[in-house]
């Protein structure tokens, strides 16, 4: 889980690149090695967000960013009304990333955040073109219509795992909520970024304390999952602002599922959302940060994996043709982080997972390990598929 922001998440919505090249602004975008897309060269610092062109042409499009600041940063390309089209978090001091996607002419913003944190310092570009996307294959079709039924099969499937675990609120059951609450986030974590497109949905039902915006009280402002945990592991008492706040969670779920059928989903958002599903075990799960009161960090790592694993199995097929030694690495990382995570639950087949502050400081930096060799081959993934 993020920290909450006003953007509107729309990541699965990444509806195709915005980017590169009507040169007179202030550089002239490029053709990658591949010749596929163009490139828009990002320069992040603590106080500033450069970008080598100001109008490229729609289509795909490789942002290619470094952080020449001293923190962490995020980038994200949004809609003029803050829905995302593209992002990536995590980007630390001295590093790069690039980021490939698929989008339609218009007018966006490119926003660094400096600490992640905030609204970003943004600047304004447009992606100019006729904006069509250019015809998949019939594989990428496939892979795009399988994976919208995967997440509207975890939302339905979430809602009666949530339920329970409200009833269990409702009635008082502090150690009955206990038990149903790392389950009841399964479905949501295993496809978060789509959970994330639709508007202030994640920090109703997702947000952590720390994660509320300047200005919001935590007494009235703060809902959703970790709020009941809080309740559940540090207070140890259900009262009636927890029982009110577990109807709140549920119509807010219910809303999730209602639409979730509506997000617009490409392959290129398939593979971002996959690596930004291991950049939220990166710096929420490995760290304890995310489930700081039930130390149930474990069942939402093994759910974000699940959830980068099939959307690359589904790319799989056009991922092997466009970079078939990167298949074969995802296929080895996925392999290595699947066995790694199963040293902590007795059966495979459970999500009964150790307690995460019952895991050492060298299990945690193994863990933190395989998290890396895992996200660097996925971030890859987008590039490949458009091949």
């Amino acid at each position: 889980m993020r920290p909450a922001r006003r953007t509107v998440r729309l990541t699965a919505v990444t509806a195709a690149a915005v980017v590169a090249a009507v040169t007179a602004v202030t550089g002239c975008s490029k053709k990658t090695e591949s010749g596929d897309a163009d490139v828009v060269h990002v320069t992040a610092t603590d106080s500033s967000c450069e970008v080598s062109v100001k109008e490229f042409p729609a289509g795909k499009v490789s942002l290619e960013v470094e952080n020449k600041g001293s923190k962490v940063t995020e980038l994200y390309v949004l809609f003029p009304d803050d829905r995302i089209v593209t992002e990536r978090e995590n980007i630390t001091p001295g590093t790069k990333a690039t980021i490939t996607a698929e989008i339609k002419a218009g007018d966006y913003e490119i926003a660094c955040k400096p600490g992640m944190k905030g609204d970003g310092i943004r600047q304004k570009v447009k992606a100019t073109g006729a904006g069509t996307a250019e015809k998949r294959s019939p594989e990428l079709d496939a892979a795009v219509a399988e994976y919208r039924k995967y997440v509207l099969q975890q939302a339905e499937e979430t809602l009666p795992k949530a339920q329970a675990f409200a009833d269990a609120v409702k009635a008082g059951d502090v150690e009955g909520a206990k038990k149903l609450y790392a389950v009841s986030r399964i479905g949501w974590e295993r496809t978060e970024p789509v959970a994330e497109s639709f508007g202030d949905i994640d920090p109703k039902v997702d947000v952590r304390e720390d994660g509320l915006e300047a200005g919001q009280d935590p007494a009235k402002d703060w809902t959703g999952w970790h709020r009941l945990e809080k309740a559940l592991w540090q207070d140890g008492k259900i009262g009636d602002a927890e029982k009110q706040l577990a109807d709140k969670l549920m119509a807010d779920l219910t809303d999730w599922q209602k639409k979730v059928g509506q997000a617009e989903i490409t392959p290129t958002s398939m593979a971002n959302g996959a690596k930004e599903l291991l950049d939220e075990v990166a710096t929420g799960k490995v760290t304890g940060e995310e489930e700081r009161y039930s130390h149930t960090d474990l069942v939402d790592f093994k759910a974000n994996v699940e959830g980068a694993q099939k959307a690359y199995e589904l790319l799989k097929p056009a991922a092997a043709k466009g970079d078939p030694a990167l298949a074969t690495e995802l296929d080895k990382q996925f392999a290595a982080m699947n066995t790694l995570l199963d040293k902590y639950r007795a059966d495979k087949n459970s999500y009964d997972f150790e307690s995460y502050d019952k895991v050492a400081e060298p299990q945690r930096k193994e863990l933190s390990d395989a998290v890396s060799a895992l996200g660097e081959p996925l971030s890859k993934l987008a590039a490949a598929v458009v091949k």
